[in-house]
C-alpha cells in the first residue's frame, strides 16, 4: 500500500476541488454551460470529460478560458474584471462560470471526500502539518462550507493569488507559497493533486512527494510522466506511517 511516511514529511499541502471536496464535478458542468452557449454555432461542444480535463481542469479561471478556447482557435478580447457575466471576452465568460458556481454551492452545499478527512485526522494526528490551495477565489468559502476549516494550519486561495500576483500552474508559486506558510522546505512536503497542472508544479516545486489522484482512472500514466511519485484512484489507498509525536497525541 503507498504511504505518506512522516520520518521524512513535515507537511502536505491539499489541492481542493476534486482532492478535498467534490466541487470538480461543480466546476466542469459550469464551465460546460458557459461554453456550449458561446460556441453554439461556432464548434463542437465542450466535452466535460476529454476538454475540462486537458485545458482547464487544476487552471485558474482566465487561464482555463484562454486554454480551452486556444484549442479551438478562438480568440478573445481579454476584457476586464469589469465587464458583465456573459460578455463576450475572456473576462467576461471567466465571471459567467463563477456565477454559476456560486449558485450552485449556495443552494446545495459542498461534499468533502470522507477518504480525505479520513488522512487529514491521521496526518494531524501524528503530528503533520496542513494546508489547502486553489486557484478559485472560493476556495475559504468552499472548504467552510464543507466544515473542514479546522483541518489546515493554512489556507492560499485565489485571492492571495491575485494579491501577490502568483502565477498560475504548471508554475509552482501556489505550493511554495503554502509551504512557506507552513515554514517548510519544498524537500520535507508532499503535494496532493487531482490535475496534471498541479502535478507537473509538484514536480517543479522540487517538492518531496507529488501524489495524483486519478478518480477518472483515465490519467494516471500521464500523472505519472507529469511528476507523480504515487498515483491512486481515491486517497483511501493512501497510508500513512512515521511521526506521533506529544506523548502518542
Amino acid at each position: 500500500m503507498a504511504a505518506i511516511d512522516l520520518n521524512r514529511l513535515r507537511g502536505v499541502v491539499f489541492d481542493t476541488d476534486g482532492v478535498v471536496t467534490d466541487t470538480a464535478r461543480v466546476h466542469a458542468a459550469a464551465w460546460k454551460h458557459v461554453f456550449d452557449g458561446f460556441l453554439r454555432g461556432r464548434s463542437a461542444p465542450f466535452d466535460v470529460r476529454a476538454d475540462y480535463l486537458r485545458y482547464v481542469d487544476g487552471r485558474s479561471r482566465l487561464d482555463g478560458v484562454r486554454t480551452f478556447l486556444a484549442s479551438r482557435s478562438v480568440c478573445l478580447p481579454e476584457g476586464g474584471p469589469q465587464d458583465e457575466p456573459g460578455a463576450l471576452t475572456v473576462h467576461g465568460l471567466g465571471l459567467a462560470k463563477d456565477a454559476l458556481f456560486v449558485q450552485e454551492i449556495a443552494e446545495h452545499g459542498v461534499a468533502a471526500f470522507p477518504s480525505t478527512v479520513a488522512l487529514l485526522h491521521e496526518l494531524r494526528r501524528r503530528g503533520c502539518r496542513t494546508a489547502v490551495v486553489s486557484a478559485s477565489r472560493n476556495c475559504r468559502a468552499v472548504i467552510s462550507s464543507a466544515g473542514l476549516m479546522h483541518l489546515f494550519d493554512v489556507l492560499v486561495d485565489g485571492t492571495e493569488v491575485a494579491r501577490l500576483g502568483l502565477p498560475g500552474k504548471p508554475d509552482p508559486a501556489l505550493f511554495l507559497e503554502a509551504a512557506q506558510r507552513l515554514e517548510l522546505p519544498a524537500g520535507e512536503v508532499a503535494i496532493v493533486e487531482d490535475a496534471l497542472p498541479g502535478v507537473e508544479a509538484g514536480r517543479r516545486g522540487g517538492f518531496a512527494l507529488v501524489v495524483g489522484v486519478d478518480r477518472s482512472r483515465s490519467q494516471g500514466a500521464a500523472m505519472r510522466r507529469a511528476g507523480a511519485g504515487i498515483v491512486v484512484t481515491d486517497l483511501a489507498e493512501l497510508a500513512v506511517s512515521g511521526r506521533v509525536p506529544v506523548f502518542w497525541r
